[in-house]
């Protein structure tokens, strides 16, 4: 019996010394007060308090955390602008400082994001009111930035640090969805009506162009084939006139009338009448007045002719 009084003060002193031990779980900082005053932090693991005398307060949180937004704004052209976005916050750091702030600024967390909530919406509600409809959905990374520069002041008096704020999605009213989606279908209209002339006007320019440049080059070429057919008129011309000189001078060496070339010319004509007249018909008078009436004709012109180069 005696052994087993001795021994109840020694289990009670380690039952009071157990009681001081405690662990604080990674990711946590813990905070000690005693008598409802701050004492200390402790650090991650197995700690040890003041039996009786010290408590643990407040474990604090230095991960991160993110709560999704929902709320509404009103732009400066009084259209509702419905806005889901999710908020991503930690504690700025593990000093002990920013570790008082956050165990002693707040009730509770609840009254934390009460606050986180409001302080965001209040500054994003009053950016989006300076802006037009038709602006906001082009402003998500400004709306971000705006929002960190005026929310991160008042994080860091509550000892917290805005890590990221991302809208997810901005929504109107059905009514100016729809005026939105009719504005947004006629300028594609527009756009394709004017992408569409411009088509038509190239192809017809390049058509004019290309018909401009086939009658230029069927002109050149008409031009040409002018030029080398009177080029050739000339030569048979100049060839005939040649072949029909030495021939009369040779049928008057002979003491033969000279009028027998213009009748093998007559008679050659008839001939290519006949050969290269394709169906064509030709009035021609073959009898020996005809013929004649036409050598003599014939004769006229050389005569005229040869009078008129003489004079020359």
């Amino acid at each position: 019996m005696e052994s087993v009084a001795f021994l109840i003060p020694w289990i009670l002193l380690l039952g009071i010394v157990m009681s001081g031990l405690f662990t604080i779980n990674q990711g946590y900082i813990g905070v000690i007060t005693m008598f409802g005053k701050y004492r200390r932090v402790v650090r991650p693991g197995l700690n040890f308090k003041i039996p009786f005398f010290e408590t643990v307060f407040k474990r604090v949180s230095v991960q991160n955390r993110s709560v999704e937004l929902e709320f509404q704004a009103v732009t400066q052209d009084q259209a509702n602008v419905y806005f889901k976005s999710m908020l991503l916050y930690s504690v700025q750091n593990a000093d002990e400082e920013t570790i008082k702030k956050v165990a002693f600024k707040f009730i509770t967390d609840k009254d934390l994001m009460q606050a986180l909530v409001r302080t965001i919406e209040g500054n994003i509600r009053s950016f989006v009111a300076t802006k037009k409809q038709a602006e906001v959905l082009g402003l998500r990374r400004e709306i971000v930035q705006y929002v960190k520069v005026e929310v991160d002041h008042s994080l860091e008096e509550w000892g917290y640090h805005l890590q990221d704020l991302q809208i997810n999605d901005i929504t109107f009213d059905k009514l100016i969805l729809d005026s939105m989606s009719k504005v947004v279908a006629s300028n594609n209209l527009k756009a394709a009506a004017e992408n569409e002339g411009q088509a038509l006007l190239i192809t017809k320019t390049k058509a004019a162009e290309a018909d401009g440049n086939a009658i230029k080059i069927s002109a050149e070429a008409e031009k040409e084939a002018a030029r080398l057919r009177g080029q050739g008129v000339a030569l048979f011309r100049k060839e005939v006139a040649a072949g029909m000189t030495e021939a009369a001078e040779q049928m008057k060496q002979a003491n033969l009338d000279t009028n027998v070339i213009l009748f093998s010319m007559w008679t050659e004509a008839i001939k290519n009448f006949a050969e290269y007249g394709k169906g064509n018909v030709i009035f021609l008078d073959g009898s020996a007045e005809g013929m004649e009436q036409t050598m003599k004709q014939i004769q006229a012109l050389m005569f005229k002719s040869s009078g008129t180069i003489s004079k020359e």
